[in-house]
């Protein structure tokens, strides 16, 4: 007998769109099935009216835990992923201390495995750029590598240990033990030289003004750390990915340096859907790092996606406990930079396929299949096919999601005002992990530990 029979529903298959049963055992997918033709099920979910797409994987995502629980924990995080209609997330190596050792990502794997709601991926910083160190984080089980290419923020050190790389030289050397193997290599690509001049000017703007923000962090910070490192690249042919690319003069870079080296990049849903008009209106909880950017900049992304050099949008989910930012109201230079965006992502995409922008297939590709085959856990992850995992969710392609705190699971809903209020034609309706529901009309009933660790040498 089979142990679940979702019925009635389009089903987003790497084929495109159909109209099939899908069949669940021991965690799989087994088959694709004729409507009607199914025999017994122990469970029988009546999809009639939804869509169901293979659950999303987030490869951007920070909880920082077990460090900050005020902030959000493993737990809160990934309830709000299971709410999102995000099955895997990729976890980012700030932390306190970073995980930048082999130490500390079985530290981290052995945390996220007692309370993870849904499947999970690490990604470890660089550390101390040796082949052993690297080697022996991914026998451990790191999906990839990231760094940054600005300087650890004052008082902030341990978190960035291993993580952050202002110079050249150890950007050059991080590309170069990525390009010996098969990791993608994430950088969060800020100039450091051209940041530390832009916030000595903008010491002297009104901190309370959202440009102030965008002075301290203007796109030619982004631009130029972004041709350096393609520049770079192109000696050391590592699998590079551009973290949250926000403006037009980095797509013109992205654009020049096409097929020069095996690169990818991806942007946000904040970069899509708002401009520097919604954080003003916002103010200080719509900070985050690189800041969002104005219409131009904003055209400039949707245009990257439909020309394919945009292949990736991600959450870039940070949240904050609403007393650290409410501490810096009214000061751009000081509030910490992040916004909770996991509940947002599918809805604000469902929301563009209804407009026209693309279609489901593509959004989903985005979102989620593309950062799949990225990191060599397609087909298990990010498809609806027999032999992968049953990893779906349902989507009411004509139902209404309209952002508040009180609909929200994450940890930080309290400082998710940057979406307060908006409304997307597309709703999350039901949520599975390997088979089981975790989300279900508007509650979470995945339990902690219910997520498993994601990677790709794993075929279980």
């Amino acid at each position: 007998m089979t142990d679940t029979l979702i019925t009635g529903g389009m089903v987003l298959t790497p084929d495109g769109l159909a109209q099939l049963d899908v069949a669940v055992s021991g965690g799989r997918i087994t088959a694709l099935l004729t409507p009607g033709t199914a025999g017994a099920a122990a469970e029988v979910i009546d999809a009639t009216g939804l869509t169901l797409m293979p659950g999303i994987v987030d490869i951007h995502f920070h909880v920082r835990a077990p460090a900050y629980p005020e902030r959000g924990t493993v737990q809160s995080e990934t309830r709000a992923a299971a709410a999102g209609g995000v099955t895997t997330i990729f976890e980012m190596p700030i932390s306190k201390p970073c995980c930048s050792t082999p130490e500390e990502v079985v530290n981290r794997r052995e945390h996220f495995a007692e309370n993870a709601v849904v499947d999970f991926a690490l990604i470890a910083a660089m550390g101390d750029l040796t082949a052993a160190s690297r080697d022996a984080m991914i026998a451990e089980g790191a999906v990839a590598f990231k760094i940054f290419t600005t300087p650890a923020p004052l008082g902030r050190e341990d978190e960035f240990g291993g993580l952050a790389f202002p110079d050249e030289e150890g950007q050059l050397a991080a590309l170069k033990l990525a390009a010996e193997t098969d990791k993608v290599l994430v950088v969060h690509a800020e100039s450091a030289e051209l940041l530390a001049a832009a916030e000595k000017q903008a010491a002297f703007l009104d901190p309370a003004d959202a440009l102030t923000h965008e002075a301290a962090r203007p796109a030619i910070c982004e631009s130029v750390a972004v041709a350096k490192l393609l520049a770079m690249n192109v000696a050391a042919q590592a699998r590079l990915h551009i973290a949250h690319v926000t403006s037009a003069e980095t797509v013109k870079v992205l654009r020049a340096f096409a097929g020069t080296s095996p690169f990818t990049a991806e942007t946000c849903p904040q970069y899509l859907f708002t401009t520097r008009d919604d954080v003003a209106k916002a103010g200080i909880y719509a900070k985050v790092n690189p800041p969002i950017r104005g219409k131009a900049d904003q055209d400039a992304l949707w245009q990257a996606i439909a020309d394919g050099i945009l292949t990736h949008v991600t959450t870039d989910h940070a949240p904050f406990a609403k007393a650290e930012k409410q501490a810096s109201e009214g000061n751009f230079l000081t509030a910490p930079p992040g916004v909770p965006g996991i509940e947002v992502m599918v809805p604000a995409m469902l929301d563009a396929v209804s407009q026209g922008r693309f279609t489901l297939e593509e959004a989903h590709r985005l979102m989620c299949s593309n950062g799949a085959r990225l990191h060599g856990i397609y087909p298990r992850k990010g498809a609806i096919m027999p032999g992968s995992d049953a990893d779906i969710v349902l989507v009411d392609r004509a139902g209404e999601t309209v952002i508040a705190a009180e609909m929200l699971h994450s940890h930080a809903r309290d400082v998710a005002h940057l979406f307060y209020g908006r409304r997307f034609k597309g709703k999350v309706q039901r949520t599975l992990v390997a088979g089981q529901t975790v989300f279900l009309d508007g509650e979470v009933t995945g339990q902690p530990g219910q997520g498993h660790f994601v990677r790709p040498d794993d075929h279980r």
